[in-house]
């Protein structure tokens, strides 16, 4: 017997109308209808749960193994007359970008979802859908592009998310004085961009074959949504591979003033290193074993060399303050 908590929903359709709800010992039932498709939605299921799917469906033994395991790449891969796809999700929670993944079995009279991880209801897409049965009457191909345009969309508020934070980054980048360089966010950033990244990109691959080839699943007027998803994603990767290449810069500027921060402090080091060394070389003459020497006996020689100290810093101060140095 399968565990309820990992089939979240099984219905049956027919001509775009949900027929009923099915427990999993009733699928073979109504799959005798041609006209009638199945769609199951497992949640992070047992490997019994799996097999139980595999024989209802007939699914090769490949797709079921990769099905079980998690951390599968983004791939389209063709089964005899079914379909096997990974797609990653991406969502906000807690300011923080969270990946799961979509296993996604489609044959021409079911649609069976696995999904692995932290990730979003189908829910609303389940309901969404049978909103709409003229569309739903064309079958699994049509319920194959909501689940993949629903993905899809979780993508732009993550991409709006990271662009927001980076432009706060931005700002403080060049605010003056400021003493943290912000690399440290920067990196974290771009760490969030590149799983953002990593999950959106091979959708273009798998649109452009859901585009050219699998006719027998994905008929031809179902195509003109594929290509909606397509121009989505283009635009987020192009705005992700946008972002990336600002990031860079902006560690590159980031480096640039620790290095120009460093560089002040040897200034300044270096400028009082200098005024030190007028009354160093002087006071170390003082040290010296002389037989004779005459200032030592007039009794103005010590004020002088103190003022004549004293003023020479002063003078040098001033030099290096006007040129920067101080």
């Amino acid at each position: 017997m399968s565990s309820p908590s990992a089939i979240v929903n099984c219905s049956a359709y027919r001509q775009g109308r949900k027929l009923r709800d099915l427990s999993a010992e009733e699928i073979s039932d109504v799959l005798g209808d041609r006209e009638t498709f199945v769609w199951v939605g497992l949640h992070d299921p047992e490997q019994a749960q799996l097999r139980q799917m595999q024989e209802e469906f007939h699914l090769h033994e490949l797709a079921i193994e990769d099905a079980s395991n998690a951390h599968q790449r983004p791939k389209l891969e063709e089964y005899g007359d079914s379909l096997f796809l990974v797609l990653h999700t991406a969502h906000l929670e807690n300011g923080r970008i969270e990946v799961g993944e979509t296993h996604i079995f489609v044959g021409q009279q079911f649609v069976v979802t696995v999904r692995h991880g932290p990730s979003s209801s189908y829910s609303g897409v389940r309901e969404r859908v049978e909103a709409m049965p003229e569309r739903l009457a064309r079958g699994p191909g049509f319920v194959l592009y909501a689940i993949a345009d629903f993905i899809v969309d979780q993508y732009r508020p993550c991409m709006d998310d990271l662009r927001a934070r980076f432009t706060r980054l931005e700002r403080q980048l060049f605010v003056p004085r400021q003493t943290d360089d912000g690399l440290e966010s920067f990196y974290l950033l771009k760490n969030e961009l590149l799983k953002l990244q990593a999950a959106a990109t091979p959708m273009i691959d798998i649109c452009n074959q859901l585009l050219r080839f699998h006719g027998y699943l994905i008929p031809r007027e179902t195509r003109v949504y594929y290509r909606d998803i397509l121009d989505h994603v283009e635009r987020i990767t192009q705005d992700a591979d946008r972002m990336r290449e600002m990031i860079n810069a902006a560690m590159q500027v980031a480096l640039a003033q620790i290095t120009i921060r460093q560089n002040e402090v040897v200034k300044r080091l270096a400028g009082w290193a200098g005024i030190l060394a007028v009354p160093t070389m002087v006071f170390s003459l003082y040290g010296m074993n002389f037989k004779f020497m005459p200032e030592l006996e007039w009794q103005w020689s010590y004020p002088l060399l103190m003022s004549g100290l004293a003023g020479a810093c002063v003078l040098l101060h001033r030099r290096l303050k006007r040129i920067g140095w101080l």
